[in-house]
């Protein structure tokens, strides 16, 4: 069969695919545009995408329809999974993969804006740096804080794992009680508003949905303390972008660290001329482990769901059903 892979990736996954069927391989490393999906798709049985590819219904139905879409990521709002179930069409993503790799960039944005890694770096490459001071670039202490997860599903359990060593105060936000977090790290479920007042630092690990959109805004800031830090590794419109950046610029909380925004790939001037915020370009899941193994899983749900099997991981099931019938 022939699939079509939006993206180079990284071999392991290449490799697996290739053994099996023909690929053609966007030999750019951009974003394609819709036209160029749907030109790609022609004649395809499969469709590998990423979060950067918007899968619309004009590309789903697109004829003659693809038998498969696997998308390279654990989110999925990229695609229009209603109208693919609707064709008849599986679609799958790579969850829990990424689920220590994450965190452990949440955790690293939440080091660097406390302590002010970013910033102190560029002070020193600038030949700024003129001796000890005891006021030079003060941050902020992590060890006993109250730290605020806002969504405790696979990575949010985990960044609050991760805070066993700092002997942290864990609050979660989450509709379902979560039994982990509670027994290992004495968690405790609180209300969105309690863990924006309470918190010193605030992670966001929860799904792009119109509940979740701008979940993030002026009002909640307001609820933070001045000593706040806000962490967002999940998607950049759970954060009213435009707020943050007025919070920011105004010192109403501390600092900020986001490796997602509002409008990717575009990051607003206001924002990247900020001192009190730690900027990454959407690389959480970055690591070379990580990104092979999604790569891996991907290729497999591909594989499956063009062999006539439910994939490992796919997110609209009942289209075998409906196949079934």
């Amino acid at each position: 069969m022939k699939i079509f892979v939006t993206r180079r990736l990284p071999t392991p996954g290449i490799c697996l695919l290739e053994k099996e069927h023909d690929l053609e391989i966007n030999p750019e490393n951009q974003v394609l545009s819709k036209k160029e999906i749907i030109r790609g798709v022609k004649g395809k049985d499969g469709l590998l995408c990423l979060l950067t590819d918007t899968i619309d219904e004009d590309i789903i139905t697109a004829e003659p329809a693809v038998k498969m879409i696997a998308n390279y990521a654990v989110g999925y709002d990229n695609v229009d999974v209603e109208a693919a179930t609707k064709q008849g069409i599986p679609v799958s993503n790579t969850p829990g993969v990424l689920t220590d790799t994450t965190a452990e960039m949440a955790w690293a944005l939440i080091y660097a804006v406390a302590r002010r890694i970013a910033e102190g770096d560029r002070f020193a490459r600038d030949g700024r740096f003129e001796g000890w001071d005891p006021m030079l670039l003060l941050g902020r202490d992590l060890t006993k804080k109250t730290l605020g997860i806002i969504g405790a599903g696979r990575i949010g359990t985990a960044v609050g794992l991760k805070s066993k060593g700092l002997q942290m105060k864990v609050l979660y936000v989450d509709s379902a009680k979560n039994d982990t977090l509670e027994k290992e790290v004495q968690a405790t479920q609180a209300s969105l508003e309690r863990a924006l007042e309470d918190s010193d630092f605030i992670t966001l690990h929860v799904p792009l949905t119109d509940d979740t959109h701008h979940l993030i805004g002026k009002a909640e800031i307001d609820q933070m303390k001045e000593s706040a830090i806000l962490i967002n590794t999940s998607r950049g419109p759970v954060v009213d972008e435009q707020a943050l950046i007025n919070a920011l610029e105004h010192n109403r909380i501390f600092g900020a660290g986001l490796d997602v925004y509002e409008h990717e790939p575009m990051i607003p001037q206001a924002l990247r001329k900020l001192e009190n915020v730690v900027l990454q370009p959407h690389s959480a899941s970055a690591t070379v482990d990580t990104r092979s193994n999604m790569a891996i899983i991907a290729a497999k749900n591909m594989l499956a769901g063009l062999d006539g099997k439910v994939p490992p991981n796919c997110v609209n099931p009942e289209v075998f059903e409906k196949n079934k019938n």
